[in-house]
C-alpha cells in the first residue's frame, strides 16, 4: 500500500478497526484483530448508550477500547475513559490499549503521536486522551466504557453510585456509553438498567440518546466453546436443561457445546448450575434467574406468575383498602402494602416503603392516593412505647394522632417460622398490581432463610435485611386478616398495652 492509499484507508473508521490493530489472543499469542460475528452484530446496532448482558470472555471489552483508541487517535480533543471494577483490573485493560497503539503500522504512529504516557493514561498530540481508572469524573467526556458492572455493583455499591452520579452524567449527550458485564445476581443498577433497557426493546420504542439499547451475547454461538463430546457424560437433566434452553433461544446447541458446557460447569465451578448460568447465560433470562435454594416464597410466587396473578390489579371503588404495615426501626425500611378483598381474591393495588422517614410522610402519601381506607394493620410492636417518642407514645397512637382510624393489632406470634408458613398458605388467594408493586415483590422474591456459615447449612430463621421487612409487613395480613363475614379482630384499645 502507497502511502497516498495509506492515507485514503485511514478516512475510514471500518477500515482501521479491521487493519491497524493488533492484540493477544486467549492463547497470548499476537494477532490482527478482526471482529467476529457477534462483534459485528454489536457494530452494527451501536448506539449512544449501550448496555451489553453478555457471557465470559466473548470479547467485548477488547472491541469496545479499540473503538476508543481509534476515536482518540482520530479525532482532535476526546475525552475517552475506563472505568475498571478494581486496580489490577484497570492496570490489565491499560495494557492491551498501550499494546494495540504500540504495534501500530510505523507510519500511523509517526503520524500520531503520543504527547504523553503514564501508567495509566495515553495523552495524543492533537489534544485527545484515554484513561483507565476505578473511578471517573471529568467536567465532559465523549466515550465511557464501564466494564463489568454487574460485579461492581455487587462488590463495591459505594463506586457503583460514583458511575452513576458522577461518571455517566458526565458523558456528552451525543457521546458513547457502553456498560459491559456478566450478571451479578437480580440487585443493583446494573440489573434494573438491564431490565429497563429490555423493557424498551420487548416494546419496540424508539430509543432517544439517554436511552441504553440492549445487548446480549451468550455463550452457545462462541466457535471456541465446544469440546469432543466423546467420554462426557449428560445426565437426564442435562438433556432436558439443553432441550428448553433450544427452544427459549431458538437455536440448536450441539454435542460438542453441550459437551464443553458440561465440562465447564464440572470443573470450572465444581457443578454448580447457578453459578454457570451467571456467567455463561444461553438466554438472556437465565443470568437473573435467582436460585430458589433457602427462597421462603419461589415456588408461590412462581405459581402466581404462571396462573397470571401478577397484572394490572386496579383501585375498585366498591371496596375500602385495608394497609400493612412493617415498622422497620432505626433506619430500617418501613413498609405498607395495600390491599382490598374482592370476592375470594386478596387483591395487593399498591406498595410504599422508605428509609428514615415520618409517620407524618408516610399519611400524606397514602391520602395522596384517594382511596377509601378500611383497616390498617399493625405488627404488635405497634402498641410498644419506645423511649424518647414523643410523650412516650405508641407508633398506633402516632399514627392515629395524623388521621388514621381503624387501626389493629396483630398479635405476635411465638414462632417467626409459622407466620411465614401462614404467608405461603395464604399465597394462592393473592394477586398483585405488576407495577404499583413491582419493588414488593422483588423484595418477597430475595426473602430468604439466614445462612449458617459454621455448619453450611440454611437455618430455619428469616435473614434480616432490606428484603425481610416486606415480607413481615404482607405476614400481618396472613396472621391477623379476616374476611369481613367471619373477622374477629382483636381491636387496638383492648390490646394489652406493654412497655419496652
Amino acid at each position: 500500500m502507497t502511502d497516498a492509499e495509506l492515507v485514503e484507508a485511514l478516512k475510514s473508521p471500518d477500515w482501521r478497526l479491521r487493519n491497524l490493530y493488533w492484540i493477544t489472543d486467549k492463547g497470548g499469542t499476537k494477532v490482527k484483530f478482526t471482529p467476529w460475528a457477534e462483534q459485528e452484530k454489536f457494530l452494527a446496532n451501536l448506539w449512544f448508550r449501550n448496555i451489553i448482558l453478555k457471557a465470559r470472555q466473548r470479547g467485548f471489552s477488547t472491541l469496545i477500547q479499540l473503538m476508543m483508541l481509534d476515536t482518540c487517535l482520530f479525532n482532535e480533543n476526546i475525552n475517552a475513559a475506563v472505568i475498571a471494577q478494581d486496580q489490577e483490573a484497570a492496570t490489565v485493560i491499560f495494557r492491551k490499549i498501550k499494546f494495540a497503539y504500540d504495534n501500530l503500522p510505523t507510519a500511523v504512529r509517526e503520524m500520531l503521536p503520543l504527547a504523553r504516557d503514564s501508567a495509566s493514561e495515553l495523552m495524543l498530540g492533537n489534544n485527545s486522551s484515554l484513561r483507565v481508572a476505578t473511578s471517573v469524573r471529568s467536567a465532559t467526556l465523549q466515550f465511557l466504557h464501564v466494564s463489568e458492572f454487574g460485579k461492581i455493583c455487587a462488590k463495591y455499591p459505594e463506586k457503583a453510585r460514583e458511575v452513576l452520579t458522577g461518571s455517566l452524567p458526565a458523558v456528552d449527550q451525543s457521546g458513547i456509553v457502553c456498560i459491559e458485564s456478566t450478571a451479578e445476581g437480580r440487585e443493583g443498577s446494573f440489573y434494573d438498567m438491564v431490565t429497563a433497557s429490555r423493557t424498551l426493546a420487548d416494546a419496540r420504542k424508539a430509543l432517544s440518546k439517554l436511552d441504553y439499547r440492549f445487548h446480549f451475547a451468550p455463550w452457545w454461538d462462541a466457535k471456541e466453546y465446544e469440546i469432543d463430546p466423546e467420554g462426557v457424560g449428560l445426565t437426564l437433566k442435562d438433556t432436558l436443561y439443553f432441550e428448553r434452553m433450544e427452544g427459549r433461544a431458538l437455536a440448536e446447541i450441539g454435542p460438542r457445546k453441550r459437551a464443553w458446557y458440561v465440562k465447564t460447569r464440572d470443573t470450572l465451578f465444581a457443578g454448580d448450575a447457578q453459578m454457570m448460568r451467571q456467567e455463561f447465560p444461553s438466554d438472556a433470562d437465565e443470568p437473573f434467574e435467582a436460585s430458589t435454594e433457602g427462597v421462603y416464597l419461589a415456588e408461590q410466587l412462581a405459581a402466581a406468575r404462571r396462573e397470571g396473578r401478577i397484572t394490572r390489579v386496579p383501585y375498585d371503588p366498591r371496596a375500602p383498602v385495608n394497609t400493612f404495615w412493617d415498622l422497620g426501626g432505626g433506619r430500617d425500611e418501613m413498609v405498607v402494602w395495600f390491599h382490598q378483598r374482592i370476592g375470594l381474591r386478596d387483591q395487593w393495588i399498591n406498595y410504599l416503603e422508605a428509609a428514615g422517614e415520618p409517620f407524618v410522610w408516610f399519611v400524606n402519601k397514602m391520602q395522596a392516593m384517594g382511596y377509601v381506607w378500611g383497616k390498617h394493620f399493625l405488627p404488635h410492636d405497634g402498641n410498644t412505647r419506645h423511649p424518647g417518642a414523643e410523650a412516650l407514645k405508641t407508633p398506633a397512637d402516632m399514627l392515629e394522632g395524623l388521621g388514621l382510624r381503624d387501626i389493629e393489632i396483630v398479635p405476635r406470634i411465638s414462632d417467626v417460622v409459622i407466620g411465614v408458613q401462614q404467608l405461603r398458605d395464604a399465597f394462592p388467594s393473592y394477586w398483585f398490581d405488576e407495577e404499583n408493586c413491582a419493588e414488593g415483590l422483588k423484595h418477597l422474591g430475595l426473602y430468604r432463610k439466614e445462612w449458617n456459615e459454621r455448619l453450611g447449612v440454611w437455618s430455619d430463621r428469616p435473614r434480616h435485611d432490606a428484603h425481610s421487612h416486606p415480607a413481615d409487613a404482607i405476614r400481618q395480613h396472613a396472621q391477623g386478616y379476616r374476611a369481613p363475614s367471619s373477622r374477629n379482630p382483636q381491636k387496638r384499645r383492648a390490646s394489652n398495652w406493654r412497655t419496652a
